[in-house]
């Protein structure tokens, strides 16, 4: 069963940058794309960032483009989301997904991990 694990999480001032790291026990065939989200309290998730282990093509959500950067080290079989310029609006759960590419851009991977917290004041 593969496992992934977050970290980097905390607590950040407006404007400030964090970086998430998710480490994947191991990387199986189907996993070709690994995937951020977040879920703040009394919202639902969304879908945040994605990128690929081959080529490291990535996606982005519209309200985290040009802030947030998403990179791999496939020797370490870790992805990481370098967050830039922080917002309040940014603060919640943050999780890390793998799957095939079309299921972790639409939230229904099949591996996700337990999540960090990332908290922003203002």
């Amino acid at each position: 069963q593969v496992q992934l694990v977050e970290s980097g999480g905390g607590l950040v001032q407006a404007g400030g940058s964090l970086r998430l790291s998710c480490v994947a026990s191991e990387r199986t065939f189907s996993m070709s794309a690994m995937g951020w989200f977040r879920r703040a309290p009394g919202k639902e998730r969304e879908f945040v960032a994605a990128i690929t282990w081959i080529g490291g093509s990535t996606k982005y959500a519209d309200s985290v483009k040009g802030r947030f950067t998403a990179s791999r080290d496939n020797a370490k079989n870790t992805v990481y989301l370098q967050m830039n310029s922080l917002k309040p609006e940014d603060a919640a759960v943050y999780y890390c997904a793998a799957d095939v590419l079309l299921k972790v851009v639409t939230s229904t991977a099949d591996y996700w991990g337990q999540g960090t917290q990332v908290a922003v004041s203002s």
